[in-house]
């Protein structure tokens, strides 16, 4: 039996997480629960799964939330704030941690798992692209154990050798190949895109996210991202990892071999597929995914990305040739800029002028240690939100 703690268990991953565990209880039990705000939703989870401890991202959320938890007769543990996360994520009681908090805000939680040494699901690929380096060093040093959850990575992960080392050359890997399904976007006119509405933003044809990252899709700045975690994954360099577009979603990601061969992972475009493959690894359980039916597919497409439509992308390859600080800056400059578009304060072809501009702005540092990275992360965002007000 394994504990897990899931650190923002009301998002989309978080659920996800929670559907998968909830299939196989003989294997798994929730040792704490967190979500920054949504109370009802958090305490109905606790009702259900009986965590040890569930934490929110204040005092008055911890106080509504320990009254609806008394009222329940539960006696689940509230507490409140960033270090009650990093308790959580760092508990002698907790085996493994899905790390599901988006953006930046997850990062110092990530950090506490991979010093405790604990198995981390990492769906925050923000906690990668800031402090890469720094993450990864925490994970050699304190035995931890990474295993991606976009659906991407572990799709990489799947298809490299046993024991990867983050070496491709030792392993015979030629390139990195990231697929991307394109998004709302893929065929509209570029022209047109100065028009986009939040609500055609955020309604993904393939995929159920949280609003920011189907922004993210849309502007294919996720993609970017995961340009960027691949690199640090993996060990590969910007110019072995290509991002392709194939919109049915079908193929999660490929690697490529110095033989020619080309190994992919293939499913439903469901979450549960990547969560259930990293809570069991190595082995294999039962996610409640439908089983992918080719015959019904028919046809796999895919294309090259366009940096005119997709102008996101292209920074975030920028960010990862220049390395340093500009990751973090690139980062939060995003999150700033998306939301003021779902803030209806920018439109929606701001959002890559914006953090381009915030990039030019901040100069560029060595990413020495996690200090450094969260002063970048505070200038980027502030010079954002004194852009976005004039």
């Amino acid at each position: 039996m394994q504990s897990i703690s899931i650190l923002g268990s009301t998002g989309s991953i978080g659920v996800s997480t929670l559907d998968v565990i909830a299939r196989h209880p003989d294997r798994y039990r929730v040792y704490a629960l967190s979500a920054h705000s949504r109370v009802a939703e958090l305490a109905a989870q606790c009702e259900r799964f009986r965590p040890q401890v569930a934490v929110v991202g204040s005092a008055e959320a911890a106080g509504e939330l320990s009254a609806l938890l008394r009222a329940k007769g539960l006696s689940t543990e509230v507490a409140y704030g960033p270090e009650a996360l990093c308790d959580i994520a760092s508990a002698q009681g907790c085996d493994m941690v899905m790390a599901a908090i988006v953006g930046a805000a997850g990062l110092a939680s990530t950090l506490a798992a991979a010093r405790a040494g604990k198995k981390i699901l990492l769906a925050n690929k923000e906690a990668l692209v800031i402090s890469g380096q720094l993450l990864m060093d925490a994970v050699a040093a304190h035995g931890a154990c990474l295993l991606p959850i976009d659906s991407e990575h572990n799709a990489i992960f799947q298809c490299l050798p046993p024991g990867y080392t983050r070496s491709m050359q030792a392993h015979g890997v030629e390139k990195i190949l990231l697929t991307a399904s394109g998004g709302p976007f893929l065929t509209r006119a570029v022209a047109t895109l100065n028009d986009v509405t939040v609500e055609e933003a955020v309604a993904h044809p393939k995929w159920v996210m949280g609003r920011k990252i189907s922004v993210d899709s849309a502007t294919m700045m996720n993609k970017g991202l995961e340009v960027i975690e691949a690199h640090w994954l993996f060990g590969a360099p910007a110019d072995k990892i290509e991002v392709v577009i194939h919109p049915q979603s079908v193929i999660h990601s490929m690697v490529s071999y110095s033989d020619g061969s080309v190994l992919a992972q293939l499913g439903n475009p469901d979450m549960r597929t990547p969560i259930a493959s990293a809570l069991a690894y190595p082995d294999r359980i039962s996610s409640g995914v439908t089983p992918l039916d080719l015959a019904q597919i028919a046809q796999l497409s895919f294309s090259q990305p366009d940096f005119d439509r997709f102008p996101c992308l292209k920074l975030a390859y920028d960010a990862l040739h220049a390395g340093g600080t500009l990751a973090a800056v690139l980062n939060a400059a995003n999150e700033v800029a998306v939301q003021a578009f779902l803030d209806r304060k920018i439109g929606f072809r701001m959002i890559d002028q914006l953090i381009q501009r915030v990039m030019s702005a901040i100069p560029n540092r060595q990413a020495a240690d996690v200090g450094t990275l969260l002063e970048q992360d505070t200038a980027a965002r502030a010079h954002a939100e004194a852009l976005i007000s004039q």
